[in-house]
């Protein structure tokens, strides 16, 4: 019989692929005016289908907003994506107490990132890790943190095994902030030279759902009443 307590695939602060060598380097870069003009988005970063019109990089957002994006998820591929942030929350790491933890991530602070994501692109993406990342107090970027099994209260997977054009899923993403660290923002930044895509926003204490009353419940209370 497998031991209810599971291994945590280890996963702290990550230095993206030589963005993280400087403290400025996950910032997005200056560029003038904070967002830029429609014309700069009419030939996208990336062959996307017809139709689909890029964020352009850079953007800064808010939880709520959409991105439409673009990236590489293997060389020979692009994926398109359509992103909503929809909640920033704050947990306590005693919901990790069924979970072996390093001693750094111990001293860590975790945190759920909540999104809507449709596949806009003519890739199946199925399988693939979702790419989103925060950026801390630190402005260091952190990967989200996978599981070894179910964690129902933020599963933090990669998309479902079949997640091809035109499908659509609400994904939770659990990230550790090393140091008792802090939850800045949300990045998609695919890679090294891209200028990120961010979102901003309050951060919310996790609220675990109310236990819904069974039908089988509310049946008998029924009957007892029409006794």
């Amino acid at each position: 019989m497998l031991s209810r307590t599971a291994a945590l695939l280890l996963a702290t602060a990550l230095t993206v692929a030589g963005c993280s060598s400087s403290s400025d380097d996950p910032a997005p870069a200056s560029s003038g005016t904070p967002t830029p003009s429609p014309a700069a988005s009419e030939t996208p970063y990336l062959p996307v289908p017809a139709g689909v019109e890029l964020t352009p990089p850079g953007s800064q957002l808010s939880v709520g907003d959409h991105a439409v994006v673009a990236y590489r998820p293997r060389q020979e591929q692009v994926g398109a994506l359509d992103i909503q942030v929809t909640a920033l929350e704050k947990t306590s790491i005693d919901d990790f107490s069924a979970w072996q933890l390093s001693d750094e991530q111990k001293k860590s602070n975790p945190f759920y990132v909540r999104a809507r994501i449709e596949n806009v692109g003519d890739t199946d993406l199925g399988g693939r890790p979702v790419p989103l990342y925060v950026v801390n107090d630190q402005n260091v970027l952190l990967e989200p943190t996978p599981f070894a099994s179910s964690f129902d209260a933020c599963p933090s997977t990669p998309f479902p095994e079949k997640f091809g054009p035109g499908d659509k899923a609400n994904v939770c993403l659990v990230y550790l902030a090393p140091k008792h660290g802090d939850l800045v923002s949300v990045s998609f930044r695919p890679e090294e030279t891209f200028n990120p895509i961010t979102w901003t926003g309050d951060v919310v204490k996790y609220e675990p759902p109310k236990p819904k009353k069974s039908e089988k419940g509310k049946k008998g209370n029924k009957k007892s009443n029409g006794g």
